[in-house]
């Protein structure tokens, strides 16, 4: 009763369709129908449809119908189907028919005469175990059958979990959910060696969902999903699936890739997508002519190993047991998968200015050396100049200490006359021994500054007043200038003069630019044979300024005053005045000559450092 009202609708629906049916019009793309097995929401249904229109020219015009096996499959529904395709296309028949599924196959097979029987078909979706059973196909159907993986997937749930004994496989009612089963019962015997298999068939969906969430730690489930239940409910596959992958208390596995998302952990799976494009190519060839041919087609769809990379994680097996050509789905892409181009970019910055500051470190290190290297040529040249002017100051030096001994000498002499009286004169030999104590130690200090200007030690960075700088060389100073018959005026500052630095080494810059005073003094009428040296503070900045009345210094001369090996005197080496430069700098000052205009106005030389002490501070006595 209702399989004939269920004809009695479609016969219906035909001659509502054929009343209003619009005029078709003189010229139209070529048609393609798709003939489904199923209803139209089965998710393989939507997968293969896509990966056709993929394929096809968009001037292609398709069309799709669906018999909706297994829920209306009488002979009355199949024989009102036939006329109401007919009908319906009369005006509009497809150029190529496409077969969904063995039941569209089948249907199209036995009703091609009624409905369209010169339009070549292309059948997809159809088990290679079902074209082989039944007589060949005619020349002008062709198509590339599938093979549902039902032991590869099985296999693949035992590589994943080793350790697993117990195999449930779960079917439904349905006349396909029948199929399926009677096809697992003659597989899963290979696996009874390695886990005890059960079979839980045409069940209540309550009943299973119940039975999937007792199962014990060392279960795991197989099913392929079912149409209709054992009390009658209707179902898709991926719909039933869902709901035993949620209920399910260990993975659950299945073979069709429409499953990947549902909670199943996965299977070795054909993918419907990919078989609606072989299926759109094939239609492409006929389309422009081609004559159907099976011998060139591949023998199987290509079946891969699918897995859900959340229920991976979810149930903790081991990635490293996943087959390495796996499609793994839902895994977070790495860093360089999402940001490929970003990343690359990236890392050739990075690498690039690792790069670089490599070269820079290497070039720091290398300057490094080379000051250090410079440093001691400059300390060793220092040095030599140093040893330089103790030559020049040999006579002064000889009489500062030659000063001291005769009047040692002197008051010795006095000391045996005393004693050679026979007076009682000890007052006058304590003071002669003074006199003689102090002279030594005169001479010990000239000695001793002597040396400290002499040493060859390194640099001794300290806090030290400039004017006492310039008082411990005024002794040695004088005696130049007397001996070269030169004025030496010497005025020092009233305020704090705290210089940070070397104390012999700007003893030194003193000593040169003294010297070099004096050689510009050594013709001048003896009037004009004045060197002065000041110590000036002016704020945070401390000043020696020594001046002299020569000849000056000309004009073009000044650039290279200070240049190595540059010099005015006949005998220079022109090295005084480039070691002083380099002094003062290393001290952080800095020096620069003037000349006065007109003929005796003389030449100045003037140095500026930072002070190290606080500005309007009294100078110590």
């Amino acid at each position: 009763m209702r399989r004939a009202k269920h004809g009695s609708i479609v016969r219906l629906w035909v001659a509502c369709w054929l009343l209003f049916a619009p005029a078709a019009p003189a010229e139209q793309n070529a048609c393609v129908l798709v003939l489904y097995s199923n209803h139209r929401l089965l998710p393989a249904n939507i997968a293969f449809e896509a990966g056709l229109r993929e394929t096809l020219d968009n001037s292609t015009e398709l069309n799709a119908e669906f018999l909706d096996y297994p829920r209306f499959d009488s002979e009355s529904y199949l024989r009102a189907m036939t006329t109401f395709l007919r009908e319906k296309y009369a005006l509009r028949p497809p150029a190529v028919l496409v077969a969904g599924g063995k039941g569209a196959l089948d249907f199209v097979l036995s009703h091609r005469a009624e409905l369209f029987p010169q339009v070549p078909v292309i059948h997809a979706g159809v088990p290679r175990s079902s074209l082989q059973s039944r007589p060949p196909l005619p020349a002008d159907v062709v198509g590339v059958p599938i093979e549902f993986d039902f032991p590869g997937t099985i296999e693949l749930a035992l590589r994943l979990h080793p350790h697993a004994q117990r195999l449930v496989v779960v079917t439904g009612a349905s006349v396909q959910d029948r199929a399926w089963e009677a096809e697992l019962r003659g597989e899963v015997p290979r696996f009874q060696d390695r886990v005890t298999v059960e079979f839980r068939t045409g069940l209540a969906t309550d009943a299973v969902l119940e039975r999937l969430s007792e199962l014990g730690s060392d279960t795991l489930v197989f099913t392929p999903g079912y149409f209709e239940d054992g009390v009658g409910h209707l179902f898709s596959p991926r719909e039933a699936v869902g709901l035993m992958a949620d209920a399910s208390a260990v993975p659950v596995y299945g073979p069709f890739d429409t499953f990947i998302g549902t909670g199943i952990v996965g299977g070795s799976m054909p993918n419907f997508a990919a078989m609606g494009r072989q299926t759109g190519r094939l239609v492409s060839e006929r389309l422009a002519g081609g004559a159907p041919a099976a011998q060139g087609l591949p023998e199987l769809m290509p079946r891969a190993v699918n897995v859900d990379w959340r229920q991976i994680r979810r149930w903790h097996i081991n990635p490293s047991a996943i087959p390495d050509d796996a499609i793994v789905r839902f895994k977070p892409p790495t860093l360089l998968e999402q940001h490929a181009t970003a990343t690359v970019v990236a890392t050739v910055v990075f690498l690039l200015q690792a790069g670089l500051i490599a070269r820079l470190l290497f070039e720091s290190r290398r300057r490094r050396r080379m000051e250090l290297a410079i440093q001691q040529q400059r300390f060793e040249l220092a040095h030599a100049s140093r040893l330089a002017v103790a030559g020049e100051l040999t006579g002064a030096i000889a009489h500062e200490i030659n000063q001291p001994l005769g009047a040692i000498l002197s008051n010795a002499d006095a000391a045996d006359l005393l004693l050679a009286s026979d007076a009682d004169r000890r007052d006058e030999l304590r003071a002669i021994l003074a006199d003689i104590r102090q002279d030594n130690l005169r001479a010990s200090e000239v000695i001793r500054r002597l040396r400290a200007l002499l040493a060859k030690q390194p640099a001794d960075w300290h806090p030290f007043a400039l004017n006492d700088a310039v008082r411990e060389l005024e002794p040695v100073l004088r005696a130049e200038a007397r001996r070269r018959g030169v004025a030496l005026d010497l005025r020092l500052a009233t305020t704090a003069t705290i210089l940070l630095g070397d104390r012999v080494q700007i003893q030194q810059v003193i000593i040169n630019l003294v010297l070099n005073a004096m050689d510009a003094s050594n013709d001048l009428p003896e009037a004009r044979r004045t060197v002065a040296v000041s110590v000036e503070r002016d704020a945070d900045q401390l000043a020696l300024v020594v001046r002299d009345q020569g000849q000056g210094i000309a004009p073009e001369h000044l650039p290279q005053l200070f240049d190595s090996f540059f010099s005015t005197k006949p005998q220079g080496m022109g090295l005084g005045l480039s070691i002083t430069r380099t002094l003062v700098e290393a001290h952080g000052g800095r020096i620069w000559a003037e000349s006065g205009s007109g003929s005796g106005a003389g030449a100045v030389f003037r140095v500026e450092w930072p002070a190290a002490g606080g500005a309007g501070t009294p100078e110590p006595a």
